[in-house]
Protein backbone atom coordinates (compact mmCIF):
# COMPACT_ATOMS: atom_id res chain seq x y z
CA UNK A 1 0.00 0.00 0.00
CA UNK A 2 1.45 3.69 -1.01
CA UNK A 3 1.45 5.84 2.15
CA UNK A 4 0.00 8.96 2.43
CA UNK A 5 3.56 10.56 2.27
CA UNK A 6 4.46 9.30 -1.13
CA UNK A 7 0.49 9.64 -2.47
CA UNK A 8 1.04 13.89 -1.20
CA UNK A 9 3.93 14.17 -3.37
CA UNK A 10 2.74 12.50 -6.06
CA UNK A 11 -0.23 14.57 -5.79
CA UNK A 12 2.02 17.50 -5.57
CA UNK A 13 4.48 16.25 -8.37
CA UNK A 14 2.89 14.14 -11.25
CA UNK A 15 1.54 16.20 -13.84
CA UNK A 16 0.98 15.85 -17.95
CA UNK A 17 3.21 17.16 -19.83
CA UNK A 18 2.91 20.80 -21.29
CA UNK A 19 1.84 20.82 -24.83
CA UNK A 20 5.11 21.79 -25.94
CA UNK A 21 6.53 18.41 -24.23
CA UNK A 22 4.16 16.08 -26.20
CA UNK A 23 5.78 14.06 -29.45
CA UNK A 24 5.89 16.25 -32.31
CA UNK A 25 5.62 13.03 -34.07
CA UNK A 26 2.84 10.18 -34.99
CA UNK A 27 2.37 7.05 -32.37
CA UNK A 28 1.40 3.63 -32.92
CA UNK A 29 -1.46 2.45 -30.57
CA UNK A 30 0.68 0.43 -28.13
CA UNK A 31 2.92 3.84 -28.03
CA UNK A 32 0.23 5.96 -27.06
CA UNK A 33 -0.71 3.12 -24.41
CA UNK A 34 2.91 3.36 -22.83
CA UNK A 35 2.34 7.20 -23.35
CA UNK A 36 -0.26 7.81 -21.40
CA UNK A 37 0.84 5.68 -18.62
CA UNK A 38 3.30 8.59 -17.80
CA UNK A 39 0.42 11.13 -18.37
CA UNK A 40 -2.24 10.34 -16.15
CA UNK A 41 -1.89 9.13 -11.59
CA UNK A 42 -2.73 5.82 -11.73
CA UNK A 43 -2.27 3.41 -8.54
CA UNK A 44 -2.79 0.28 -10.10
CA UNK A 45 -2.33 -1.93 -13.22
CA UNK A 46 -6.01 -2.39 -14.04
CA UNK A 47 -7.40 1.37 -14.34
CA UNK A 48 -4.49 1.95 -17.74
CA UNK A 49 -6.03 3.03 -20.98
CA UNK A 50 -6.47 0.04 -23.61
CA UNK A 51 -7.02 -0.16 -27.29
CA UNK A 52 -10.47 -1.20 -26.93
CA UNK A 53 -11.21 2.23 -24.92
CA UNK A 54 -9.43 4.15 -27.70
CA UNK A 55 -11.60 3.04 -30.39
CA UNK A 56 -15.02 3.69 -28.52
CA UNK A 57 -13.92 7.32 -27.09
CA UNK A 58 -13.40 7.25 -31.00
CA UNK A 59 -16.56 5.74 -32.14
CA UNK A 60 -18.66 8.08 -29.60
CA UNK A 61 -17.42 11.10 -30.76
CA UNK A 62 -14.67 11.92 -27.68
CA UNK A 63 -11.48 11.09 -29.83
CA UNK A 64 -10.87 12.55 -33.23
CA UNK A 65 -9.94 9.98 -35.39
CA UNK A 66 -6.30 8.55 -36.38
CA UNK A 67 -4.15 9.47 -39.31
CA UNK A 68 -4.33 5.73 -40.47
CA UNK A 69 -3.06 4.12 -37.50
CA UNK A 70 -1.04 6.78 -35.81
CA UNK A 71 -1.98 9.58 -33.16
CA UNK A 72 -0.73 12.91 -32.93
CA UNK A 73 0.05 15.46 -30.14
CA UNK A 74 -3.69 16.12 -30.66
CA UNK A 75 -4.79 13.00 -29.70
CA UNK A 76 -2.44 12.76 -26.79
CA UNK A 77 -3.88 16.10 -25.69
CA UNK A 78 -7.13 14.53 -25.48
CA UNK A 79 -6.40 11.09 -24.43
CA UNK A 80 -5.05 12.95 -21.72
CA UNK A 81 -8.18 15.31 -20.94
CA UNK A 82 -10.36 12.29 -21.33
CA UNK A 83 -8.39 9.48 -18.72
CA UNK A 84 -8.47 11.98 -16.18
CA UNK A 85 -12.40 13.16 -16.51
CA UNK A 86 -13.81 9.47 -17.08
CA UNK A 87 -13.27 9.05 -13.31
CA UNK A 88 -15.66 11.52 -12.84
CA UNK A 89 -17.70 12.18 -15.62
CA UNK A 90 -20.06 10.27 -18.22
CA UNK A 91 -18.74 9.94 -21.81
CA UNK A 92 -21.85 12.40 -22.72
CA UNK A 93 -20.45 15.00 -20.27
CA UNK A 94 -17.18 14.24 -21.58
CA UNK A 95 -18.05 14.72 -25.13
CA UNK A 96 -20.07 18.15 -24.28
CA UNK A 97 -16.93 19.61 -22.02
CA UNK A 98 -14.04 18.02 -24.84
CA UNK A 99 -16.47 19.78 -27.99
CA UNK A 100 -16.69 23.09 -25.45
CA UNK A 101 -12.79 23.24 -24.26
CA UNK A 102 -10.77 21.54 -27.30
CA UNK A 103 -12.84 21.63 -30.47
CA UNK A 104 -14.53 25.15 -29.35
CA UNK A 105 -11.75 27.17 -27.62
CA UNK A 106 -9.77 28.29 -30.88
CA UNK A 107 -7.69 24.88 -30.67
CA UNK A 108 -6.62 21.90 -29.49
CA UNK A 109 -3.33 23.37 -27.92
CA UNK A 110 -5.37 26.68 -25.97
CA UNK A 111 -7.72 24.24 -24.56
CA UNK A 112 -5.18 21.34 -23.68
CA UNK A 113 -3.06 23.99 -21.83
CA UNK A 114 -6.06 25.21 -19.89
CA UNK A 115 -7.08 22.01 -18.59
CA UNK A 116 -3.95 21.23 -17.40
CA UNK A 117 -3.66 24.36 -15.31
CA UNK A 118 -7.19 23.48 -13.75
CA UNK A 119 -5.57 19.85 -13.08
CA UNK A 120 -2.76 21.22 -11.76
CA UNK A 121 -4.77 23.44 -9.12
CA UNK A 122 -6.87 20.76 -8.01
CA UNK A 123 -3.88 18.85 -7.37
CA UNK A 124 -2.46 20.94 -5.19
CA UNK A 125 -4.77 21.84 -3.49
CA UNK A 126 -5.92 18.37 -2.85
CA UNK A 127 -2.60 17.75 -1.99
CA UNK A 128 -2.12 20.72 0.71
CA UNK A 129 -5.71 19.52 2.66
CA UNK A 130 -3.48 15.96 3.13
CA UNK A 131 -1.83 17.86 5.52
CA UNK A 132 -4.82 17.88 8.40
CA UNK A 133 -4.95 14.46 7.49
CA UNK A 134 -2.04 12.29 8.26
CA UNK A 135 -2.94 10.54 11.35
CA UNK A 136 -2.50 6.76 10.33
CA UNK A 137 -5.34 5.70 12.90
CA UNK A 138 -7.98 8.08 11.17
CA UNK A 139 -7.59 6.48 7.77
CA UNK A 140 -11.34 6.27 7.56
CA UNK A 141 -12.26 10.19 8.92
CA UNK A 142 -9.57 10.64 5.83
CA UNK A 143 -11.30 8.37 3.31
CA UNK A 144 -14.53 10.43 4.17
CA UNK A 145 -13.14 13.91 3.88
CA UNK A 146 -11.57 13.49 0.20
CA UNK A 147 -14.65 11.46 -0.59
CA UNK A 148 -17.11 14.35 0.71
CA UNK A 149 -14.82 16.98 -1.43
CA UNK A 150 -15.29 14.44 -4.52
CA UNK A 151 -19.03 14.84 -3.81
CA UNK A 152 -19.21 18.55 -3.64
CA UNK A 153 -16.87 18.61 -6.52
CA UNK A 154 -19.45 16.47 -8.88
CA UNK A 155 -21.93 18.33 -7.84
CA UNK A 156 -21.28 21.81 -8.77
CA UNK A 157 -19.39 19.87 -11.88
CA UNK A 158 -23.25 18.71 -13.17
CA UNK A 159 -24.68 21.70 -12.41
CA UNK A 160 -22.49 23.39 -14.68
CA UNK A 161 -22.62 21.07 -17.33
CA UNK A 162 -26.64 21.62 -17.22
CA UNK A 163 -25.90 25.52 -17.03
CA UNK A 164 -23.48 24.86 -20.42
CA UNK A 165 -26.30 22.57 -21.97
CA UNK A 166 -29.04 25.40 -21.68
CA UNK A 167 -26.20 27.82 -22.96
CA UNK A 168 -26.01 26.02 -25.97
CA UNK A 169 -29.72 24.71 -26.28
CA UNK A 170 -28.91 21.12 -25.65
CA UNK A 171 -31.92 18.97 -23.18
CA UNK A 172 -29.53 17.29 -20.96
CA UNK A 173 -32.64 15.43 -19.91
CA UNK A 174 -33.25 11.87 -20.59
CA UNK A 175 -36.89 10.96 -21.67
CA UNK A 176 -38.73 9.74 -18.68
CA UNK A 177 -38.81 5.80 -19.83
CA UNK A 178 -34.69 5.80 -19.72
CA UNK A 179 -34.77 7.44 -16.12
CA UNK A 180 -37.69 5.00 -14.76
CA UNK A 181 -35.75 2.14 -16.03
CA UNK A 182 -32.44 4.00 -14.46
CA UNK A 183 -33.78 4.42 -11.28
CA UNK A 184 -35.62 0.86 -11.21
CA UNK A 185 -32.12 -0.70 -12.06
CA UNK A 186 -30.55 1.15 -9.10
CA UNK A 187 -33.11 0.32 -6.61
CA UNK A 188 -32.36 -3.73 -7.89
CA UNK A 189 -29.25 -3.22 -6.93
CA UNK A 190 -29.83 -2.05 -3.45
Amino acid sequence: MEDQAELQERLRQQRPVDWDQLPDFSLYMDQVLNYMDRQVLRFDGDDGLTAAMVNNYTKGGLLPRADGKKYSREHLAYLTVICVLKQVLSTKDMKLLLDQELKDSGSVEAGYQTFCQSLDSSMTLTADQMDRYQDPEKLADSAIHFALLSYAAGAASRRYVTLLRAQRGESGEKPAREKRAKQKKEEEAI
